[in-house]
């Protein structure tokens, strides 16, 4: 199973954090191990400024390589929410040196997905809507409409690079609002109004 994920898919998001819109979908990847397994994250050692990122999960239902535009709504059928943890921090580091940035991206722990699913169409996926909060304060709000890239232009792209898998997972980047994370916090992800997650830092 795979952790794909597209940076800098919303253009509000895209300008909080000075970075050009991208002329192609932007990816990474997280391993598996980045999964948070429960709903406790505890707040790493290595890092002193760790960022949420709210973001719309695909799961990836078949096999494909170099998809066609037109068929790549067939390889999914459900979505899920979660989160992309980041250390901004060491980021910033990594990026002032012209460094690959994956250690404050892929580390352990740094992906939540939600433990519910919705079934979704083609159609109504562009119906979906997202909320973030954090202690109850509303933070992040996205939907697929905002998306720079569409989840089938995100998967077309993507498989011309990398064969696709059933099971793997792909967040489709975040909306602006954007912040950061301390202990005792309680996060919580919405999907169409309905609780996805519910995650305390300890």
């Amino acid at each position: 199973m795979k952790i794909i994920c597209i940076g800098r898919n919303y253009a509000d998001h895209a300008a909080e954090m000075n970075a050009e819109v991208p002329s192609a979908p932007v990816f990474f990847m997280k391993p598996d191990t980045a999964l948070l397994k429960d709903d406790v994250f505890y707040f790493p050692g290595f890092t002193n400024e760790i960022h949420y990122e709210c973001e719309l999960v695909v799961k990836i239902d078949r096999v494909g390589k170099h998809i066609d535009y037109a068929f790549a709504h067939k390889y999914y059928t459900s979505v899920g929410l979660g989160i992309d943890f980041t250390a901004r921090d060491l980021q910033a580091i990594c990026k002032a040196k012209g460094l690959p940035w994956e250690m404050a991206k892929s580390f352990d722990q740094s992906a939540v997905v939600s433990k519910e699913w919705l079934s979704i169409t083609p159609e109504t996926l562009t119906t979906l809507s997202f909320e973030f909060y954090q202690n109850k304060v509303l933070k992040q709000q996205g939907n697929p409409s905002m998306m720079l890239y569409n989840v089938d232009q995100i998967i077309a792209y993507i498989s011309q690079f990398i064969t696709l898998k059933s099971g793997d997972l792909i967040f489709t980047g975040t909306p602006a609002g954007v912040g950061p994370i301390a202990r005792g916090d309680e996060l919580v992800g919405t999907l169409n109004g309905q609780e996805m997650y519910r995650i305390t830092i300890k």
